[in-house]
């Protein structure tokens, strides 16, 4: 048997993907890229708001033609991950292409719900709430210099405007010793970037030790020889700490970049949102970030069109996007999801003005974006070479860039770099969304 996985959505979501990967091969199923030789087809789906919905019910669609001789022999057609978890028997009854679902907690049973399905049973299995732990076979699908792991799962925080909660549980944390052994698993296969990510990193720790202790899993995973950079996402300002930026300030391998999802700059906009930072007490934040951690770079997400959003409003995200100057910003416009409280609100902003907002915010941040990398001209940055062009040019990251969400670094005559090395590089050229260098002496 011949099994092929679509993996939508996050990096979250990706691990989950992995750890399934893991358990299928360890049942002796071929893993394969091209659908059309695949007996199974799995699509690890985003729900995570309208667009992400409708992107997987289009790959669904697409994979399900696999099962048309004239294009495949897919016997099983599986649905994973959020889209499944929300709609669960909802999503089978309407789609009979499909064959089983398995939700955000039921990875484990993967190969359970393959023999179901191949013998003719369509069925939901949703699973409790659960994480992984080092002991469950997973194989990184990142290159091989690089990958996530996932310290803890679900989310407490009860945004307005998120259905994460509704989909992935209360946040539920992994051992601080069962990460630190993925880690060193990780490490003895060639991973030099350990990239730590979860609904809200900075809540690591508090469900299970009664405090945050993401500042001690630093300190811990910086003890294991072997790692370059370990990056931390989605820190929520709430627990972003003294302690926790001493770390990031005094450690060498944890790299100096902090994405804060911050979502809005308006006070009374957060208030809806119901996020517990004012705009006063993330100002704060930015400066001693900034102060402690000398070339921190900080990346931020923020929504336009936010229920009741004014034009006076929306003038105070700008301002507080120009006076703030972040290295990386991503924008969205708000998405009414069901069972939220955002989507029963007053003041539904019409999608041609959240469209002229989102552009004009875009066009802000591209800007400033493109006056920083500017500035970053004649600096000599460290590079992990993640691939080459086919004339002679290389590509990575710097400390300054994350992988899928930032931009890339482009060596130039570099035919000698191997992908997974670390090299220094001199910018010559900065550009709105990458830079372009040469290797330093």
């Amino acid at each position: 048997m011949k099994a092929g996985f679509v993996s939508l959505g996050c990096s979250k979501n990706l691990v989950d993907t992995e750890v399934m990967l893991g358990l299928i091969k360890e049942r002796e199923i071929e893993l394969v890229n091209d659908p059309s030789d695949a007996d199974i087809l799995i699509v690890n789906t985003c729900a995570f708001i309208q667009s992400a919905k409708e992107e997987s019910i289009n790959t669904i669609l697409n994979m399900a033609e696999y099962k048309q001789p004239e294009k495949g022999h897919c016997k099983s057609l599986i649905i994973a991950g959020c889209l499944g978890q929300r709609y669960g028997q909802e999503l089978l009854d309407e789609l009979p292409e499909a064959d089983g679902i398995i939700g955000t907690e039921a990875w484990g049973r993967v190969t359970e719900v393959i023999d179901e399905t191949l013998k003719g049973n369509r069925l939901v299995i949703k699973g409790d709430e659960t994480i992984y732990d080092a002991s469950v076979p997973r194989i990184p699908t990142t290159p091989k210099h690089t990958a996530y792991v996932k310290i803890a799962e679900g989310c407490n925080n009860r945004c307005a405007f998120c259905a994460i909660p509704l989909i992935r549980g209360k946040y539920r944390s992994r051992k601080l010793e069962d990460i630190v052994a993925e880690v060193r698993n990780l490490v003895d296969k060639g991973v030099r970037e350990i990239v730590l990510i979860a609904q809200d990193t900075t809540n690591y720790g508090h469900d299970i030790y009664g405090e945050p202790r993401l500042a001690q899993l630093l300190r811990e995973l910086c003890k294991v020889e072997g790692i370059k950079w370990i990056r931390t996402l989605y820190n929520y300002p709430r627990f972003l700490n003294d302690e926790l930026i001493e770390v990031m300030a005094t450690e060498e391998k944890i790299v100096k970049y902090v994405d804060i999802p911050l979502q809005h700059a308006s006070n009374e906009v957060l208030r809806r949102m119901r996020r517990p930072d004012t705009k006063e007490q993330i100002t704060a934040l930015l400066k001693k970030l900034r102060e402690r951690v000398p070339g921190v770079v900080i990346r931020s997400t923020f929504i336009v069109g936010f229920p009741g959003e004014t034009e006076e409003q929306f003038q105070e995200l700008k301002d507080f996007i120009q006076e703030q100057r972040f290295d990386h910003a991503g924008f969205f416009t708000y998405s009414k999801e069901e069972d939220t409280p955002a989507a029963n609100m007053d003041g539904q902003v019409d999608d041609d003005v959240m469209q002229d907002r989102y552009h004009e915010i875009k066009a802000i941040q591209s800007l400033i974006s493109q006056e920083i990398n500017e500035s970053l001209v004649d600096q000599v940055l460290e590079v992990i070479v993640e691939g080459h062009t086919e004339d002679g040019t290389s590509y990575g990251r710097s400390y300054r860039q994350a992988d899928d969400v930032d931009d890339l670094v482009y060596i130039e005559d570099d035919t000698t770099s191997k992908v997974g090395d670390i090299v220094k590089v001199r910018i010559l050229q900065g550009f709105t969304e990458d830079l372009v260098g040469e290797l330093a002496e």
